[in-house]
């Protein structure tokens, strides 16, 4: 059983190299209060790609990614082994080696895996979830979503008092603008968006969409809860997600996809 260690707190942090195979991407400690800043803070291009770094070199130097050769990665490494970038964003993968069902993709086209989501997709499905969240940056969501969070989220004291140099930021808060990528919500408007120029992402690149409805119906079917990760709740029991997979699934009609057969 993988098992699990739990700290409650407000940030998304990651596990150190020596933890366990198949730990739990946990939380962290909260951001201690920065000293407050009364001027308004603006980002520019280079200060954000300088906090997305940061945030993502922090996360895959305190999560569990496995070795070139284990089974994850291998698998990982074939299906996106001609995914090289979306609309001139340079794409990059791995496996985070942890229980939660998740994926994520970042506004410099990092794109993260857990291994658990791995266990339960087949290789359609697992490539319609990526496409789904490349979508996301593809249309700047991650980016805008990511910048809102650092000039008003719990992270704006300490952009603010630090000048917006990201490598002045201290362990706990780079933990804190892991969650922000991670966490980042989004409205209907925007995964639709996101579905749909995943959509034309997977097409572009030769592969079936119909992964993605087949992802979205085995998310939906998922229980959710408090406790469930981003993609879960994305797509568990949201009345807008029948919506959703009813337009994928007229799309790829359309366009002359055969729908795979589901693993048994």
């Amino acid at each position: 059983m993988k098992s699990i260690a739990t700290k409650i707190f407000a940030v998304i942090a990651l596990l150190i190299a020596t933890a366990p195979v198949n730990a739990q991407f946990k939380i962290s400690k909260a951001v201690s209060a920065a000293a407050k800043s009364a001027q308004a803070l603006t980002l520019t291009d280079a200060q954000m790609a300088a906090y997305v770094k940061e945030s993502v070199d922090w996360m895959d130097k305190n999560n569990p990614v496995p070795d070139e050769n284990n089974p994850y990665t291998i698998r990982l490494r074939k299906l996106t082994a001609n995914l090289k970038d979306a609309d001139g964003i340079p794409l990059n993968f791995k496996v985070y080696d942890v229980i939660d069902v998740n994926a994520f993709a970042c506004p410099d086209g990092s794109v993260r895996v857990f291994s658990s989501l791995m266990d339960i997709m087949s290789d359609e499905e697992l490539l319609g979830v990526i496409g789904h969240e490349i979508g996301h940056v593809t249309k700047r969501h991650s980016k805008n979503a990511f910048k809102q969070q650092l000039l008003t989220g719990a992270l704006k004291d300490a952009v603010s008092s630090t000048g917006g140099v990201a490598a002045q930021l201290t362990e706990s808060q780079l933990g804190t603008l892991g969650e922000s990528l991670i966490n980042a919500k989004y409205s209907q408007k925007q995964e639709s968006e996101a579905d749909d120029s995943g959509y034309d992402f997977l097409v572009k690149n030769g592969i079936n969409p119909w992964g993605m409805v087949m992802a979205f119906e085995k998310l939906q079917g998922m229980e959710g809860g408090t406790k469930a990760s981003t993609v879960e709740k994305m797509f568990s029991s949201h009345p807008e997600t029948a919506k959703r997979i009813k337009h994928m699934s007229e799309r790829a009609t359309k366009d002359g996809y055969t729908r795979p057969e589901a693993e048994k």
